[in-house]
Formats: structure tokens, C-alpha cells, sequence
């Protein structure tokens, strides 16, 4: 039935693991993509959305390395916000609303129309392991399947277990069954393991609501995309809407408290901080009587609603009950109700920055299974477990993302090097470098990487190049073009900024505050350069952005540069941490855990003080 060896398994169909397949296949690895269910490759389990604070700026690095993400959400999306458009453009961030069936439609057909990529539909129940070296895998049907490397992207289904009020049964996913026999497998290696939860709110009817009472909350009057390729931008949108719970809805959940797996004891696990159900806000923020619910439809014709913000696993009559005193949702009709499920992870400080893990060799963990949440999250780890199990079958160096050179780089390191009790997700805040990791500049930053690896196409680095050359030419133009007082004193009025009484160059005058492109383009010189040179929008972004944040952009650059350094200095592979007795108790025990590959790495790991990095760099030959 099978080719006689795979050079890549890639087990689960999520969107860690349709990223992986798409990477090893188009990199050249013969691989197989096994799933519980073809039909769902590519499913928007939860919220029929991709991107939003800083997961928007993973989905434009996913794209710029090649990824399908970005691609595929342009093609199914139904809306598209900028959000943080008030703040600096570090901080924005793109997100988009999908037609959850065109979604997962989309991504099976990309992955069919990739070569090298096969499919098989059955739950992988086990690893073939030979000398500490992953070799295949084995299905519940007890067929074997031999491969140079696999990558394990099991998501939610790893002794999935389902929990609505006081029931609760197995499961990966509802309707789908949980998969067994991995968890166990590994722990018998020497892997530890954990549980987490998530959850997600009830679907509903919406032709049962009333959109009258309720606050539109349209796209953006000119939106983007996520793709740096030609894929098309929305000409029209599906609004979303926004409402708001009640002390009443409050009240009428308290009373099913009692039977809620997360109070009576049911539920051990930890769910995500930043995505709390609303029994949990309503426990844990007694202060607020109202909490924000975001009606979002999930696709461009089907009438089912996602109900964003109304996360609970509590029982399907105290659901309903408390959902039909939302304003607006009088009458509402459920599709199905919302529910909890509780899985097995691994904690990812087991694992290599490539992904692979240290216990068995040329076995990689990406998504959920590594104790992340979101799409987003799960989809960058995919690519990179993909890439990094092709380049190592090949016998190439691995591909490692730095924190200075992408947010996929500050997730990966923040998993290996600090690991995570609770699900992960991704922030601005979490990225030291963000002036350098902003959502315009990604394929500028990743494309040239892509392209080296193969995976970047001849049309993507033509883009990215001519991208790059106007931009630098139209900030050059602005550093070598002179303005007068009389030309730019009249815009300077407008935006109550201090006159001028001389001629001086126009970068200077474009670097203050509420001086924008607009403003500029008012001058003659500025509009004749850009009808002479052909320069759009995506150029007068970049450029603006490189004019008025030089500084910042500069000093982030020298301050990443500094810890490169660091990044310089490698610890030996089998280092004996016992033989510094000046290291503190905690961080001989932490490094000997973890083995950092630098001292940089060494120095984010929590428990390892600056004094331990000094005798590290002693004992080194510093």
C-alpha cells in the first residue's frame, strides 16, 4: 500500500501539520501526511479567524517562508481588521474573519496539488523506534510504515476527553474520537507529560438573532491581505457584530456552578490565561457586570455563528438559558453547545530549537502537542518541524529562527528554553525586538532565508527584492531632497508643529510626529517621484515606517546585536554542569534539565541569574 520508506510522516492534519507536510513536500521530502479524517485537514476547530495581536505577524513570516497560511486565508477570508491601527507599527497586527468550510477546503486542495505529498486517513497508535531513532509509525490497524523522520502534530486528541456540565466523554474533537497509545508510547522513552484544557462557546442559528440590537463591527474601508503574492483583496465583507453579557446572564450561569467540571473538581488541567471561559471571567472578575461577546459568522453563506467570547463548558440547559438574556439573542436557536476538552501535552523544554526532540532522534513535536494554543502558533511550529526534518534526513544544518529575526524565532525559544505550565500564545509583549519584527516588513526579514532553503519561489524573492529597492530609493530620496519654508510651513500649521525658517532636508521634517505620508505627498517633489517611479502603497508604508522609527529601528538593532554575542559563545553538547560548584543549586539543575545550546540561550532560562552566566563565561575562556 505504501512507498517502501518515507522520508517524512507527518501525523495529524491540523494546521501544524498540513505547514509541515506542505514544507517537507515542497522542499523535496517524500512525505506522508496521516490523519483520523481527510475531511477535516486544515479545520478552524475554534473561531473562524486567523491572525490578531501578534498572531498576525506569525501568519505574515509563515507566508514570507513559504508557508500556505497566509494564502489560504486570503482566499476564504470574509473580513479583514488592522488592528492597534492608533498605535505605533510595531503593534499592528492583521487578522482576518474566514468561511470556516472554504478554509479547510482550501488547505486539502493546496496540499493535493503539492508534489510529493501523499495522504492516508487512520489514527496512528504508536512510534517504530530503533535505537533511540524514530523509524515510522504504526496504525490502529497495525500496519507499519517506515520513515526517515516523523513529526507528531496531534493537537487536541491525545486522550481527548470532552467535558459539557457533568458529562464527559472521549474525544479529540466533537464528533471525532480521541486518539490512544501515543502518550503512553513516550512516556515509556522517558518523556514527561502534562494536561491541558481549552475550550470553545456554543454555535449557533443566526437567523435567530437579532442584529438590530447589536453594535456592527465592519471590516476595514480599504483592507489588506495576508499573502505577499497576488492572491486578491476583498471587495466586499460580511460584518460581525458586538454585544455584551449582563449581571442577569451572570447570575443565571452561577447557578449551573455547581455542576461545572471547572469548579466541582472534573477538570485538573490549566486552560489559557488569555482565553478564559466565561464562567471563569465571571469567577475571577466579580468586579465587571458586563463582558464583551462578538457574533461572528462563519462563512459567507452558511447561517451557523460563532459565539466569541462565551467559552464554556457548563451544562447545555444553563447554556441556553444564560445565552438567550444576551441582548440580541432573545430567540436564539443552538447548533451545538460549547464545551471543554482536556489533552495530553509534552513539555516542550524536551526538544531542540529545531523541534526535534533530545530523547529520540529524527522525531519532531509542533502545535498543541508542545502546550501552545492557537492556529497561528501551531502553523509556524509545522513549517519549521517540516523544514528542520527534511534538512536533517539530508544531512543539512537545521534552520533556527534568533528572537531578533522573528516572532516564530521568540516562540520557539520561549517553549525550549522557559517551557509552559499553561497553554502558550504568542503577544507583542513577549518579542523584545518588535520594532524589527513588525507584520510589513516579514518578507523582507524572512524571504531571502526561504529562498535559500528552496522553499521561497523565483516570483516571491523578485517581489521582495523590488519591495526592497524602492523602499531604500524613496527613503534615500527623503534624506537627499531639500524642502522650503514656504512649501512645508502650511502643513506644519495644519498639524500644529513648529514652523520652519529655513530650507533643510525632508527626512527631518517627515521624522516628527503627526507628519504623515499623506502630508507629504502633498509636496510636488514627493507625488513627481512617485508617479515616476511606480511606487504603491506597500513602499509608501515601509518607507514612512523606516523614516519616522529610524531611531528606535537603529537602537533595537545595536541592542540585538550586542547579544549576538552571546549567541556566539557555544556550550559543549555533553557539558558537565556538576563540575562549577559555583553555580547555584537551581541553575545547575535547570541547565542540566534543558542544555542550552549558547550562553544566550542559557541566560533566558528562568532560575540561571546573571552571576551563573558569569561563571558559565569564565569557566568558557571568556
Amino acid at each position: 500500500m505504501f512507498e517502501k520508506e518515507y522520508d517524512v510522516i507527518v501525523v495529524g492534519g491540523g494546521h501544524a501539520g498540513a505547514e509541515a507536510a506542505a514544507a517537507a513536500a515542497n522542499m523535496g521530502s517524500k512525505t506522508l501526511l496521516v490523519t483520523m479524517n481527510l475531511q477535516t485537514i486544515g479545520q478552524m476547530s475554534c473561531n473562524p479567524a486567523m491572525g490578531g495581536i501578534a498572531k498576525g505577524q506569525i501568519v505574515r513570516e509563515i507566508d514570507a517562508l513559504g508557508g500556505y497560511s497566509g494564502i489560504i486565508t486570503d482566499k476564504s477570508a470574509i473580513q479583514f481588521k488592522m488592528l492597534n491601527k492608533s498605535k505605533g507599527p510595531a503593534m499592528w497586527s492583521p487578522r482576518a474573519q474566514n468561511d470556516r468550510m472554504r478554509f479547510a477546503e482550501e488547505w486539502r486542495l493546496a496540499l493535493e496539488r503539492t508534489p510529493n505529498a501523499d495522504f492516508y486517513q487512520e489514527m496512528v497508535s504508536g512510534l517504530l523506534v530503533e535505537k533511540n531513532k524514530v523509524v515510522g509509525v504504526r496504525t490502529s490497524l497495525g500496519i507499519d510504515i517506515k520513515s526517515k523522520a516523523v513529526v507528531l502534530t496531534n493537537g487536541t486528541f491525545l486522550n481527548g476527553l470532552i467535558h459539557i456540565g457533568e458529562k464527559q466523554f472521549g474525544g479529540g474533537r466533537a464528533g471525532e474520537k480521541a486518539a490512544t497509545g501515543i502518550t503512553e508510547q513516550l512516556s515509556d522513552f522517558g518523556f514527561d507529560s502534562g494536561r491541558m484544557k481549552t475550550g470553545t462557546p456554543p454555535r449557533v442559528d443566526g437567523r435567530s438573532l437579532d442584529y438590530s440590537k447589536m453594535i456592527p463591527q465592519p471590516g476595514d474601508e480599504r483592507p489588506e491581505k495576508f499573502s505577499y503574492l497576488d492572491t486578491l483583496k476583498l471587495k466586499e465583507q460580511r460584518d460581525c457584530h458586538m454585544t455584551h453579557t449582563s449581571a442577569l446572564v451572570h447570575d443565571l450561569l452561577r447557578e449551573g456552578f455547581d455542576r461545572s467540571p471547572m469548579f466541582n473538581g472534573r477538570i485538573k488541567s490549566i486552560g489559557p490565561r488569555y482565553c478564559p471561559s466565561i464562567e471563569d471571567k465571571i469567577h475571577r472578575f466579580t468586579d465587571k457586570n458586563a463582558h464583551q461577546i462578538f457574533v461572528e459568522p462563519e462563512g459567507w453563506h452558511t447561517v451557523e455563528v460563532y459565539v466569541n467570547g462565551f467559552s464554556t463548558s457548563l451544562p447545555e440547559d444553563v447554556q441556553y438559558k444564560a445565552l438567550r438574556s444576551v441582548v440580541g439573542f432573545e430567540n436564539v436557536k443552538f447548533f451545538r453547545p460549547g464545551y471543554a476538552i482536556e489533552y495530553d501535552y509534552f513539555p516542550p523544554t524536551q526538544l531542540k530549537h529545531t523541534l526535534e526532540t533530545k530523547l529520540v532522534s529524527n522525531l519532531y513535536f509542533a502545535g498543541q502537542i508542545n502546550g501552545t494554543t492557537g492556529y497561528e502558533e501551531a502553523a509556524s511550529q509545522g513549517l519549521m518541524a517540516g523544514i528542520n526534518a527534511h534538512l536533517k534526513i539530508n544531512e543539512e544544518e537545521p534552520f533556527i529562527l534568533k528572537r531578533d529575526e522573528a516572532y516564530i524565532g521568540v516562540l520557539i525559544d520561549d517553549l525550549i528554553t522557559k517551557g509552559t505550565e499553561e497553554p502558550y500564545r504568542m503577544f507583542t509583549s513577549r518579542a523584545e525586538y518588535r520594532t524589527l519584527l513588525r507584520q510589513d516588513n516579514a518578507d523582507l526579514r524572512l524571504t531571502p532565508k526561504s529562498f535559500e532553503l528552496g522553499l521561497a519561489s523565483k516570483e516571491r524573492i523578485k517581489r521582495m527584492e523590488q519591495k526592497r529597492q524602492k523602499s531604500e530609493q524613496f527613503v534615500d530620496f527623503f534624506k537627499s531632497t531639500s524642502f522650503t519654508p514656504e512649501e512645508i510651513n502650511p502643513i506644519l500649521e495644519e498639524v500644529t508643529s513648529s514652523p520652519v525658517k529655513q530650507s533643510d532636508k525632508m527626512f527631518k521634517v517627515f521624522s516628527r510626529p503627526r507628519v504623515t505620508m499623506d502630508h507629504m505627498l502633498r509636496l510636488e517633489k514627493v507625488s513627481g517621484f512617485v508617479k515616476e517611479h511606480d511606487v504603491d502603497a506597500e513602499v509608501l508604508e515601509q518607507a514612512e515606517i523606516q523614516v519616522k522609527y529610524s531611531g528606535y529601528i537603529a537602537k533595537e538593532k545595536n541592542n540585538a546585536d550586542k547579544l549576538q554575542r552571546l549567541e556566539n559563545i557555544k556550550i559543549p553538547e555533553n557539558f558537565d554542569y556538576s563540575k562549577l560548584k559555583s553555580l547555584s543549586y537551581e541553575a545547575r539543575e535547570k541547565l542540566e534539565a534543558i542544555r542550552p545550546v549558547t550562553i544566550s540561550q542559557a541566560s533566558r532560562i528562568s532560575g540561571v541569574s546573571p552571576s551563573d552566566v558569569s561563571v558559565l563565561l569564565v569557566f568558557l575562556g571568556r
